[in-house]
């Protein structure tokens, strides 16, 4: 099976476990950055959060489609949030907490063929338009 494939998937059983992760998405993130927490403050009817996520899984699928997309997302959101003294390294983290989520959703069923297969698409996406400016 392909990446692309394996990653669709992924979130594809997620969607039918759980329906949207949304919300144990942002849980583990903030959990783990309680500091993020704080830059949503405005957002009262979720409306940022909902659109941020949109956007990670248009990131997420693309790459694993080879789709030139994510770079054009991820460079805006790389200069965007280092408004808010958020690093590259920052923003790559709701990457992680995705991928963490969908594996604690899938459980007994995360197999070595998704973990290698969402190693490659973070790996990618990490290193996606950091030539950005350069």
């Amino acid at each position: 099976m392909s990446r692309s494939a394996i990653i669709v998937e992924t979130l594809e059983t997620v969607a039918e476990r759980i329906g949207d992760p949304k919300d144990q998405i942002y849980a583990r993130l903030f959990a783990a950055h309680p500091h993020f927490e704080d830059l949503f403050v405005m957002d009262t009817d979720g409306g940022v959060r909902a659109n941020m996520l949109a956007t990670v899984f248009d990131c997420i699928l693309g790459v694993a489609d080879g789709s030139e997309s994510p770079r054009l997302h991820l460079e805006a959101a790389r200069v965007q949030h280092d408004g808010y003294g958020l690093s590259a390294a920052d923003v790559h983290t709701i990457f992680e907490t995705v991928r963490d989520v969908c594996r604690d959703v899938l459980n007994e069923d995360w197999s070595a063929e998704m973990d290698a297969a969402w190693d490659a698409m973070l790996n990618e996406l990490r290193t996606i338009g950091t030539d950005f400016g350069a």
